[in-house]
């Protein structure tokens, strides 16, 4: 990625701005759509969000400009703000106040104590008795009083946490109860009181994409396509006919929900589904999505489906870049079993079996590339105990992570990927990145048997399935892979099969939807020749032998 210039005369099919939550770095659906859509001829801003510490807010990812804004937070979450005077009428309100007046009175305290200090210094050095009894008899009064505002703002700041505790429950019959009225009084409009915090997004992204004045509107995931939605109404209210392109990476409904806010999910489904009907065009990661969403919502037309699979080619700026060896970081040589997982680490994840399998296979490694550039998520340093509890603690490596079109070369020496997911609604559904990955990295796979993942390695035979959680099922389908590795990679050479798992493939897709979007604006642009410039994914395994 290269820093942003200024943006030059060339001819464009119109202006396409994408929307995303997010700090676009790790997203690779996200970048893949902006390169692509530009290299097609559109004009393409990418609008994220600048978090944290992070300073850079502008480049571009080919002809795609990025473009990064700080969010702040505006409007504070009920749950965690609202004062409940009938449950707890002490409580102190929610906020900084209970904190702040206990460390007042700490303050206090201390200058008291040393006050009577200094009362008992002079005594000891000769100071009359009178003044010493004057001095205590002048402190016990406000130290007297002070203890007792101690206790009474400590009780106080004790009812808010209870209270806190309570609204946290998601066995409260009381906010159950307050999330049935507004569900009723409301409808899908409810999220405004179950989940306001949406608005900050709003409140955000609303002047920018104005400003931007689109043809069309990108919006990635769920959180956009209320912006996206807003920004269309205010544009042809204005007398433009913008269009918005819903991206719907997951089902909302499928969603693991916050155990501490029961409000959270029901008001993120409610936002969905108001804003749904305003989206021209709806494309997705799956078939099966695709149905429920178009069920769901009340589709006037089945979603496009784009799967987020790698790229099959590279730019020049991409090949720039050296792949890491995977072999070499781990500390071993060809010879030794490798097993890689790579993304996010979470406990539906299910990553924790492949370190429990390892006392099980006691030649074989774990490669995890999983770690964040801003470091290890707590789960890592659990794993890592466990890993240590075992035995095994040096034969599991956690990796970071490389850039998404890096993930396939960088995996190939493998001997195996791992996609060990439990069963969750939206890991059902889909065929998650690491599969395309793996698949183009030419790895035999072991997956759990969530359902279209699971059936899709049937169809192609490219890996072994086992029961999700099975431990001794899991160590069967690794040890029945690493015993014929070249049967599963076989797969990969019959004709179409990592054809259609391709980026550029499901870029053409997204373009179809773009064109019919946008009829009355140029058709594709051919890339000048030396734009075109790509070679083929390297693989690793050329170098490594067959086992």
């Amino acid at each position: 990625m290269q820093a942003v210039l200024s943006s030059d005369a060339r001819p464009t099919r119109g202006r396409v701005v994408m929307l995303v939550d997010n700090g676009v770095h790790g997203d690779s659906r996200v970048q893949k759509a902006a390169r692509s859509a530009a290299e097609a001829g559109w004009e393409v801003i990418l609008v994220g969000i600048l978090k944290g510490a992070a300073t850079e807010d502008s480049w571009r990812i080919g002809d795609a400009e990025v473009r990064l804004i700080r969010m702040p937070r505006r409007l504070t979450h009920p749950v965690a703000y609202r004062r409940a005077l009938l449950r707890r009428p002490l409580a102190y309100k929610p906020g900084p106040d209970a904190k702040r007046r206990l460390n007042t009175l700490r303050a206090r305290r201390d200058d008291l104590t040393f006050r009577l200090s200094e009362i008992k210094v002079n005594r000891t050095a000769g100071g009359p008795r009178w003044a010493e009894l004057a001095g205590k008899a002048r402190l016990a009064a406000p130290y007297f009083l002070n203890k007792t505002m101690f206790q009474w703002v400590k009780f106080r700041s004790a009812q808010l946490r209870r209270l806190q505790e309570s609204q946290q429950n998601p066995n409260s019959r009381l906010d159950r109860a307050a999330l049935r009225f507004w569900q009723r009084v409301h409808g899908d409009r409810a999220w405004r009181r179950l989940d306001p915090e949406l608005w900050d997004f709003e409140l955000a992204f609303a002047s920018v994409v104005d400003e931007l004045r689109p043809d069309l509107i990108h919006a990635h995931d769920f959180r956009m396509l209320g912006v996206g939605a807003r920004a269309v109404m205010r544009a042809r209210a204005g007398g433009r006919d913008v269009k918005l392109l819903w991206d719907a990476h997951e089902f909302v409904p499928g969603i693991i929900g916050r155990p501490a806010n029961l409000r959270w999910l029901p008001a993120q489904i409610a936002y969905v589904r108001e804003h749904a009907p305003y989206a021209d065009a709806v494309i997705t990661v799956s078939s099966t999505l695709a149905d429920l969403l178009r069920e769901s919502h009340d589709l006037p037309e089945q979603p496009a489906v784009v799967l987020n699979a790698p790229p099959r080619s590279l730019t020049a700026e991409q090949r720039a870049t050296p792949v890491p060896d995977i072999r070499a970081m781990c500390g071993i040589d060809a010879g030794t079993p490798l097993l890689v997982y790579c993304g996010g680490i979470n406990p539906s994840r299910g990553v924790d079996i492949m370190i429990r399998g390892l006392t099980e296979m006691p030649e074989a490694h774990v490669a995890l590339v999983s770690v964040h550039p801003n470091g290890k998520a707590p789960i890592m340093y659990e794993l890592e105990e466990l890993a240590a509890e075992l035995g095994v603690a040096d034969r599991v490596h956690l990796l970071p992570y490389v850039p998404h079109w890096q993930v396939s070369a960088f995996v190939s020496p493998a001997d195996l990927g791992v996609i060990p997911i439990h069963h969750k609604p939206n890991h059902e559904i889909a065929l998650i990145t690491k599969f395309f990955e793996y698949a183009h990295g030419g790895l035999p796979m072991v997956v759990s048997d969530v359902r279209t993942m699971a059936e899709a390695t049937r169809a192609t035979g490219h890996g072994e399935v086992f029961r999700a959680e099975d431990l001794d099922d899991y160590v069967r389908a690794v040890r029945t892979v690493l015993a014929d590795p070249r049967r599963y990679r076989a797969a990969y050479d019959r004709p179409g099969v990592l054809e259609q798992w391709t980026w550029e493939a499901q870029a053409r897709v997204m373009d179809e939807v773009y064109t019919r979007l946008l009829p009355h604006h140029p058709g594709p642009v051919q890339p000048a020749e030396a734009d075109t410039a790509v070679t083929p994914v390297p693989n690793q395994r050329a170098a490594v032998p067959v086992r």
